[in-house]
């Protein structure tokens, strides 16, 4: 009977901390997109205008972002009957975001950043291979116009 009072207090203070620490996060997410919203971030390959480039520069950006206790068991019990696993897609839209707005800092006064990818990996926490985090890396060119 502890064990499960135990299991219960976890999954109950996963939910109220974990949704107050992300409900945090997306707030500072949404003011720096907001900051960077002057900074296009494309697929492109190459520049919209060529000509007046005067520098480039490999920028990254990377976040790692850790899933609470709570969206964890809703996820193994999503997992055990089948679906879609919508806490794991909000700590990867989280952390896909996090990633380009660091992308977007490292690339200081740039005019625009092409050729942007995104590579996603799962970090393991136990040997049953759940998922503790998501690792993102966002990665392009910064480009620097003559002009400014």
């Amino acid at each position: 009977m502890e064990q499960l009072i135990l299991f219960a207090v976890l999954v109950l203070l996963g939910y109220f901390f974990g949704r107050r620490a992300e409900r945090k996060h997306l707030q500072s997410i949404r003011e720096r997109e907001e900051a960077f919203r002057q900074l296009p971030t494309i697929m492109l390959k190459k520049p919209l205008d060529p000509e007046a480039i005067e520098t480039y520069r490999l920028v990254n950006g990377s976040a790692v972002i850790a899933i609470d206790y709570f969206k964890k068991f809703v996820a193994s019990l999503i997992n055990l009957f089948g679906g879609n696993m919508i806490s794991y897609e909000s700590l990867v839209d989280r952390a896909r975001r996090e990633a380009i707005l660091r992308m977007k800092e490292a690339a200081g006064d740039a005019s625009e950043i092409i050729n942007v990818r995104i590579e996603t990996s799962s970090i393991s926490k136990s040997a049953q291979k759940s998922v503790g985090a998501v690792e993102v890396l966002a990665y392009g060119t910064a480009i620097y116009r003559k002009d400014g």
